[in-house]
C-alpha cells in the first residue's frame, strides 16, 4: 500500500521536495553555511556525522512533515543511516510523511561539447537493490548543461534517460536532473533545446512508466509546461541552482504547476548555534515560503 500511496503523493500531493542530498563536495559548504566551519572536524567521517546531524534536526522539525515537504532526497549515507531511532527512509515516510528519494550520481565527468555529463555507476543495480530493500520510492541523478550546445544537450539528455530506464527497471521512479547553470549567457537558448530533446525522450517512452524531472528555473516563465501536462511525467520539481531563496521563490511561482526541489534555498539562515526554537521557526518560515511559491498559479 506504501508505494501506492506515496505514488499518489508524489503525482499531485501539494507541497515541495527538500533535497537533503549534498555530497562529499559539497558537505563542507554546507556546513560552512550551517556555522559549522572545517575546524570542527578532523577528517570525512565527522564531517559527515556532523551533516547527518544537520540533517536530522531538518526532518525532525516540527515543521517538516508531508503536509508541505511531499519528498526528500537523501544522500546514501544518510539512507544508510538512523533518523529517530529508524532507518532514514522508514523515519522520513512512517513519521513525517515525507516520501523517500536516493541521489544515485557518482559526480560529473569533465566538461566537452558545453556539458558535464554523469561520471559512470558500475555499481548502479546493487545500489538500487539497497534502496528497494530500504523503502526508497525514487532517485536522482545531475549532469550539468553549460552552453546552448545542441550537441552536448543531446548527449546529456541521452545519458539521463539511458540510466533512467535502468532505475524503472528496478522499480524505482527516477528524477530526471539536467541542470542549466544560471550564469551562462545563452541560458534561454539551451533551455528551448532541453525542452525539445526531454519532450523527445519522453515521447518514446512506454506507456506505463512514468519519470519526475528536475529543472533550473526557467527564463521564460512556464517554459516548461508541456513537460508538466506529458503524461510520462509524474512531476517537474524546480533546483534553486545557485539564485537566493527569494529569487528562487518569485521565479518558481511564475511557472504553473512546478514545484520546488531546493537545496541551500531550504537551509539558508539555519545555524548549528541556533536554540531548538530558533531554528525551528526559521526552518517553519521556510518551509511556508517555498511552499507558497510551489503551490501559486
Amino acid at each position: 500500500m506504501s508505494k501506492e500511496a506515496q505514488r499518489q503523493q508524489m503525482s499531485s500531493g501539494n507541497g515541495f521536495v527538500a533535497a537533503l542530498d549534498q555530497s562529499g563536495g559539497s558537505t563542507p559548504k554546507a556546513l560552512a553555511l550551517y556555522g559549522v566551519n572545517e575546524d570542527a572536524y578532523g577528517n570525512d567521517a565527522e564531517m559527515f556525522d556532523l551533516m547527518h546531524a544537520m540533517r536530522s534536526r531538518i526532518a525532525g522539525s516540527p515543521a517538516f512533515t508531508g503536509d508541505k515537504v511531499v519528498g526528500a532526497i537523501l544522500f546514501e549515507m544518510t539512507m544508510d543511516r538512523q533518523m529517530g531511532g529508524k532507518p532514514s527512509a522508514t523515519y522520513l515516510w512512517e513519521d513525517r510523511g515525507v516520501v523517500p528519494f536516493l541521489k544515485v550520481d557518482k559526480g560529473l565527468d569533465d566538461e566537452a561539447n558545453g556539458v558535464r555529463l554523469m561520471k559512470p555507476m558500475p555499481d548502479l543495480d546493487a545500489l538500487l537493490e539497497r534502496a528497494n530493500a530500504a523503502g526508497i520510492f525514487g532517485t536522482k541523478m545531475r549532469s550539468v548543461i553549460d552552453a546552448a550546445s545542441p550537441r552536448g544537450i543531446a548527449a546529456n539528455v541521452a545519458q539521463q534517460f539511458e540510466v533512467g530506464h535502468q532505475i524503472l527497471g528496478h522499480g524505482l521512479v527516477p528524477i530526471i536532473e539536467p541542470e542549466v547553470t544560471i550564469s551562462i549567457g545563452d541560458k534561454a537558448e539551451a533551455e528551448e533545446m532541453l525542452l525539445a530533446e526531454l519532450t523527445r525522450h519522453l515521447d518514446a517512452m512506454s506507456d506505463d512508466k512514468q519519470v519526475m524531472l528536475k529543472l533550473t528555473l526557467p527564463e521564460t516563465a512556464n517554459l516548461y509546461k508541456p513537460l508538466i501536462n506529458h503524461p510520462r511525467v509524474m512531476r517537474v520539481v524546480a533546483l534553486s541552482g545557485g539564485y537566493s531563496r527569494d529569487e528562487a521563490n518569485t521565479r518558481l511561482s511564475q511557472n504553473t504547476g512546478m514545484i520546488a526541489s531546493f537545496s541551500r534555498a531550504l537551509s539558508e539562515g539555519l545555524s548549528a548555534d541556533q536554540s531548538d526554537a530558533a531554528f525551528d521557526a526559521m526552518l517553519a518560515d521556510t518551509i511556508e515560503s517555498i511552499y507558497q511559491a510551489s503551490v501559486a498559479g
